[in-house]
């Protein structure tokens, strides 16, 4: 099983989108910009989450895409499901046909692995994978911020005990 770049790129837009909108939609050329995602192929994805209700479109100037339901809501599986990213690591699709028209020797293992990945996407929430991802650029200004100061030839500042 893997998973394709339609469910990656999905998750990733849907953080994007988490970690940039709030009151204002979201265009989805921002959203291209900023991932590095086709924008016509975030238009077949924004189609498909909006269909199942995952995001809402604002029509007009000022317009784009806002989340349907707040972040701590939304699971990584409905986000993968909503746009027809199969979680399969069986041969034939869970029909149980794997090896002419029966059950191979090995389908239970592949279906049991099925359920504990989506047990696991369906139990981390696009909030959190926000929380980790503004933790990640709270990083990445401190250490830029710390370069610049050793460029500068400062010390660092003193922390208070």
């Amino acid at each position: 099983m893997r998973l394709t770049t339609k469910g990656r790129f999905a998750v990733t837009a849907m953080i994007d989108l988490a970690m940039q909108g709030g009151s204002e939609p979201v265009t989805l050329a921002e959203i291209s910009e900023r991932q590095k995602i086709s924008l016509s192929y975030l238009e077949q994805l924004f189609g498909k989450l909006r269909r199942r209700a995952l995001v809402s479109s604002v029509r007009g100037p000022g317009g784009g895409y806002q989340l349907a339901r707040k972040a701590d809501q939304l699971s990584v599986a409905e986000i993968i499901r909503a746009v027809d990213e199969p979680i399969d690591a069986t041969q034939c699709g869970g029909r149980e046909n794997c090896r002419d028209d029966r059950k191979c020797l090995t389908h239970d293992l592949w279906a049991s692995l099925n359920e504990r990945i989506f047990d696991y996407l369906n139990s981390v929430s696009l909030a959190q994978l926000v929380a980790k991802a503004q933790a990640q650029a709270e990083e990445v200004k401190v250490m830029e911020l710390k370069d610049q100061r050793a460029r500068r030839g400062e010390p660092e500042p003193a922390v208070p005990a």
